[in-house]
This record gives C-alpha cells, sequence and structure tokens, in this order.
C-alpha cells in the first residue's frame, strides 16, 4: 500500500502510518531525550501512596492490546499489454527476407509484482467488527487480520469512506475482545493518552503521551478534525487505537508530523464523534450518508489575516468562527438565508471557533437532520433552523451503486478491432444480462467510448465514472458508444431508477 507524504509548511510532512513492506526502511536512532525522575520521587519506597495526580496508565494498556489487530493487505498486480518492437527488424529485416521494415509491434503480457502493505485496526464489536483507515484498506485485494493472541482470519471490507480516512472490515469470528468506546468531545487538553498499534510490524506496540491540540486541520482529507497528541505514532499504526486512562478508545491513529517518515514530535488521530456516525453508515447503507450544509469558509482569525495582508480594517465584532465566504446555489444554508460574510459561531448547540470543528459537528449527522445555526451578521447575532441534505441537494438516502446492476461485463478493445473501426481506445461489452445496460438498448458487442465525457480505457474508468455519478446531483449517466458496425450510439442512465 503506498505511504502517502505530504508537504507542510514547505518542509515538514505529513505521513500516513501504514507501511509498505515491500522497500520500507527501518530507521534505528539511540534515544536522546529519556524521561528524568524526579530524584525524591525515585527514591520514594514502593510501599508509599504515589503523589495525587500521577496516572496509572497499565489498566488501560492491558485492557486495549488484544482489541488492536495487525492487519496486512496485498494489491495484486495488474496484467498490461504492453507493445513491443524488435530493435533488430530494421537492420536484419530485408536481408533475411522476413520484410522487417514496416513490421507491426509485438503485443505481450506484463504482470505488475504484487504490493503488500501493513498497518492496524480495532475490534469495535464481539461479532468481528474492525474500524482501521481507508487508506490501509482501501484498495486491497487481499487482506489478513492477526489477533494479539496470533489467529489469523480473512478480512472483507463492509465499507470505506475516503474523505474521513475510514474503512469498516468484518472477520468471520465470535466473542472477540471489543474495545470500550468513549467520547472524543470529553478530552482535555494535557490528558493522558495512550497509542496502541504495530509500528515497523512490531504487534502490540503501546505509547504514551498527552493530547497537545484538538480540532487539528491538515488539509489531507476532506473532513477533519484531528486529536493532536504526543504519543509516537510509527508507520504501521495506522488505525490503531487513541485511548484514554480509562481504556477507552477515544480516537483512530493516522497520520504523523514528521520530516524523515519516522515520529519526530506529534501524530494525529480521527476522533470517535466522526467515527462513530461513518461506522454506523457503512453497516447499514455501506456508504456514508453525509450531510451537506451548502458553505465554503475559513476560520475567523485566517480571514482577518488574509484582509489585513491587503491593507484592510476589517471589523467582524467578533474574532472567533466561521467566515462564509461561498453559499452554494440550492443547499440548506440558501434556504435558510445564510450570506456570504456571515460567521458561523453555533451548530446544534456546540460552539464553533474554526472550520474544522463545524466541519466535525456537521459530520455527526444525516441528510434530513434539522438543527440550530448561530450566526453574526454585521454585529447583529441571528439563529435559524436548517434542514441539511445530501450532495445531491436532497434529503434521500443515498445507497451505494451496485456495478452488477448495470448489468455488463467489459474489457478494453484489441487492436485489432480499433483499426477495423478507427479509434484507439473504448471498452467492448463482452457479456450483458438484464440490467441498466441492457434497458437502455446497449448489446453485446457495443464499444463504449465515453460516459460523461470521460474516455473509457480501462474497466476502472468504467468503475470510477460510475461511482462519480452517483455522487453527483443528477445522478445520470451520459454514454457515447460505437456499435460493432461502426454505428455511433448514445444512451441516457438515470442512476435513481431501478
Amino acid at each position: 500500500m503506498n505511504q502517502t507524504t505530504k508537504n507542510w509548511l514547505g518542509a515538514i510532512a505529513l505521513v500516513l502510518g501504514s507501511s509498505a513492506v515491500t522497500g520500507a526502511v527501518v530507521r534505528s536512532t539511540a534515544s536522546s531525550s529519556e524521561p528524568v525522575m524526579n530524584q525524591s520521587a525515585a527514591a520514594t519506597p514502593a510501599s508509599v501512596a504515589a503523589p495525587v495526580g500521577l496516572v496509572d496508565l497499565t489498566t488501560a494498556a492491558e485492557s486495549t492490546v488484544g482489541s488492536v489487530v495487525y492487519i496486512k493487505v496485498t494489491q495484486t498486480g495488474k496484467t498490461q499489454r504492453v507493445q513491443i518492437q524488435d530493435p533488430f527488424s530494421d537492420f536484419f529485416g530485408d536481408f533475411f527476407g522476413f520484410g522487417g521494415r514496416g513490421q507491426q509491434p509485438q503485443q505481450r503480457e506484463y504482470k505488475q509484482p504484487d504490493r503488500h502493505a501493513a498497518g492496524s485496526g480495532v475490534i469495535i464489536s464481539a461479532d468481528g467488527y474492525i474500524v482501521t483507515n481507508n487508506h490501509v484498506v482501501g484498495e486491497a485485494d487481499e487482506i489478513e487480520v492477526k489477533l494479539n493472541d496470533n489467529r489469523e482470519f480473512k478480512g472483507r471490507i463492509i465499507g470505506c469512506d475516503a474523505t474521513t480516512d475510514l474503512a469498516l472490515i468484518k472477520i468471520d469470528a465470535k466473542d472477540l475482545p471489543a474495545i470500550k468506546i468513549g467520547n472524543s468531545d470529553d478530552l482535555k487538553l494535557g490528558q493522558w493518552v495512550l497509542a496502541v498499534g504495530n509500528p515497523f510490524n512490531l504487534t502490540s506496540t503501546v505509547t504514551a503521551g498527552i493530547v497537545s491540540a484538538k480540532a487539528r486541520s491538515l488539509g489531507a482529507n476532506g473532513i477533519e478534525s484531528f486529536i493532536q497528541t504526543d504519543a509516537a505514532i510509527n508507520s504501521g499504526n495506522s488505525g490503531g487505537a487513541l485511548v484514554n486512562e480509562k481504556g477507552e478508545l477515544v480516537g483512530i491513529n493516522a497520520m504523523l508530523y514528521s520530516q524523515t517518515g519516522s515520529y519526530s514530535g506529534y501524530g494525529f488521530a480521527i476522533p470517535t464523534s466522526i467515527m462513530n456516525k461513518v461506522v454506523a453508515d457503512l453497516k447499514v447503507y455501506g456508504t456514508v450518508q453525509r450531510a451537506v450544509l451548502g458553505v465554503q469558509g475559513s476560520d475567523v482569525s485566517n480571514w482577518i489575516d488574509s484582509e489585513k495582508a491587503k491593507g484592510n480594517e476589517p471589523d467582524l465584532d467578533v474574532v472567533e468562527g466561521v467566515y462564509i465566504n461561498e453559499v452554494t446555489d440550492a443547499s440548506a444554508a440558501e434556504e435558510a438565508g445564510l450570506q456570504k460574510g456571515d460567521v458561523v459561531t453555533e451548530f446544534d448547540g456546540k460552539h464553533v471557533t474554526k472550520m474544522s470543528e463545524l466541519q466535525e459537528a456537521i459530520a455527526q449527522h444525516r441528510p434530513g437532520d434539522k438543527v440550530d445555526i448561530t450566526y453574526k451578521r454585521g454585529k447583529k447575532e441571528h439563529k435559524v433552523n436548517v434542514t441539511l441534505r445530501n450532495t445531491q441537494g436532497t434529503t434521500k438516502v443515498m445507497e451505494e451503486v451496485d456495478l452488477d446492476q448495470m448489468g455488463v461485463s467489459l474489457k478494453p478493445i484489441s487492436e485489432e478491432e480499433q483499426k477495423a473501426l478507427g479509434i484507439n481506445y473504448g471498452l467492448v461489452i463482452n457479456a450483458i444480462r438484464n440490467g441498466k445496460m441492457k434497458t437502455a438498448g446497449a448489446g453485446k458487442g457495443t464499444i463504449i467510448l465515453q460516459v460523461n465525457d470521460q474516455k473509457m480505457q480501462t474497466v476502472e474508468d468504467w468503475e470510477e465514472a460510475v461511482k462519480g455519478a452517483n455522487q453527483s446531483t443528477d445522478r445520470t449517466l451520459w454514454i457515447k458508444a460505437i456499435t460493432p458496425s461502426g454505428r455511433k450510439v448514445s444512451y441516457v442512465i438515470e442512476l435513481d431508477e431501478n
């Protein structure tokens, strides 16, 4: 699995915590900052009670390590057809009478090597449901789950959500040690937490630290409100547990803050306030029922700084909140009367100081939910009730499109067919049954050229186009195709229709 690295402030990289098994580099560095124990405390006899305020994390560690699993994933290498031209054909072809000049390149198949990766996961129910990161298992063809007691199971994906970088997988097992889920909203700055996972393939590793910040936004995911901690998180910790001193799950470890690819100060976890909603949706619907307010904005502090940089002197009568830069047409926000220049200060009874907090609050709701929003316009405070919508602008439940419902099996067009029809790409329907494509009039042998203006060169292009249309506002596939006889045809498929 690819290890994701992103530049931050031109120097620091955000590194996804899954580790590629192939080609992974482990750097061993002697510790240079061992904690120094107070001398008087060190001399205290064991029989003397520990001073008030010290936290015993042993119970939390021992009670949660069995709930964190080691995940190994395999992504099967794709088979590609490549053209190979004999470099000596032009030189020797005519000499030996083989007609080398003008000879067509040969087609050969090449299989890319399988790719392997590893990460962590957290058992959230005794019947085998496990939460991990999307970047750990999102593109896996095979998933192996190893428990803390060394039992191994095959895992299957229930659902993935790239927007929050969360995924839900399932193993066929019973009576598993499910972790107790806590409320991440109750976390306090400076509170002790443990990161439990499998860094560098070192299974069942526990590190300790404190909550350094909350609602941190890094620009890595579509929706994020990270818990920042100085508990060591390294490659392989992705998908592991961040737990409080009671042993309750408060976050799913996702990233580290590093110049080198290894831990150097801070890690980031997805809070359970977001995880709970995503997991519930994936279990029931197979996809996240994502509520949308319909605004684009920024932290008030950032907006004020940008205006001052332009030589302006902004006066919003507030220094915290979310400044609305744009209101989407036909959105919940537009219907509620929100405008550019408004500042959102409360959402559903929760105080909002920045965009990441607003995203976290919205992420806990589904389309159709009614919430109260408090905002400032000018220097006057207003409150309005808003009905949230989905990405399509409705309050309907969105279901994952089953590609089997399209009723076709596709393959890339051969070189011979390309020459015959005068085209250089396309997907051939090599089998068709009752489904949306047959209902639309397509038949076996039809070559699909474009879907919603996207060229169809691989089967993956088709899958992405269908899934993309499912998330769009009109949920329609506009298909351009050509028949085996060369006649151009087009089809319109409404994904809302059964």
